[in-house]
C-alpha cells in the first residue's frame, strides 16, 4: 500500500466521528442520560485521534498523487489549507471532551452547558470536515468540482445525432 492507499484508508473516519458524535450528544441531551452524553464525548476525542491519522498519511498521498496527471497543485494546496484547520478544531473538540467528560464523571452543575457548548462547537467543526471533504474529492474527482459540470443530456444528445448521421 503507497501513502496515497493510506491516506484514502483513513481520511474518512474524522469526518464520520463528529457526525456520530452529534447524534449521540442530541440523544443524551434529549434523554437526559450522562452515560449517553460520556459515549458521544469518548467519539469525539476518538475523532481528535483520527484526526492525527489522516493528518500523518496526508504528505504521503500527497506525493503519490502530485505526479498523476490532470491533478492540479492548487486543489491539493486547497484540501491542505482545510485540512489543516479542520484538524486542529478535531483536537479542539477532543480537549473540549475531555472536559465534558471531566464535568460528567464528577457531576458539576455546569455538566450540562458543557455538552451543549460541546454541540454547538461540533457543528462548527462539521462545517469544515464538510469542505476537508470536498476540496479532497476535488483533487481526483473532477464531476464534483465547481464550474465544470456539463449536463449529461447534451453528451448523450450529441452521441445520438453522431450515430444517426454516420
Amino acid at each position: 500500500m503507497n501513502g496515497a492507499h493510506w491516506h484514502l484508508v483513513v481520511n474518512h473516519l474524522p469526518l464520520i466521528f463528529p457526525i456520530t458524535g452529534v447524534i449521540v450528544i442530541v440523544t443524551g441531551l434529549v434523554s437526559k442520560s450522562e452515560a449517553v452524553k460520556r459515549t458521544a464525548f469518548m467519539i469525539f476525542i476518538l475523532g481528535a485521534f483520527a484526526a492525527i491519522v489522516a493528518m500523518s498519511t496526508g504528505e504521503g498521498a500527497e506525493d503519490v498523487v502530485e505526479n498523476i496527471n490532470g491533478v492540479s497543485e492548487n486543489y491539493i494546496k486547497s484540501h491542505e489549507e482545510t485540512a489543516e484547520t479542520f484538524s486542529v478544531l478535531s483536537y479542539i473538540l477532543g480537549g473540549i471532551s475531555l472536559i465534558g467528560l471531566w464535568t460528567s464523571f464528577k457531576q458539576k452543575t455546569f455538566s450540562n452547558i458543557v455538552a451543549i457548548g460541546t454541540l454547538v462547537f461540533a457543528i462548527v467543526v462539521l462545517f469544515f470536515a464538510k469542505q476537508t471533504g470536498t476540496t479532497g474529492g476535488e483533487i481526483r474527482h473532477t464531476e464534483i468540482r465547481s464550474g465544470n459540470s456539463a449536463p449529461a443530456t447534451q453528451n448523450n444528445n450529441n452521441e445520438k445525432g453522431k450515430d444517426k448521421d454516420d
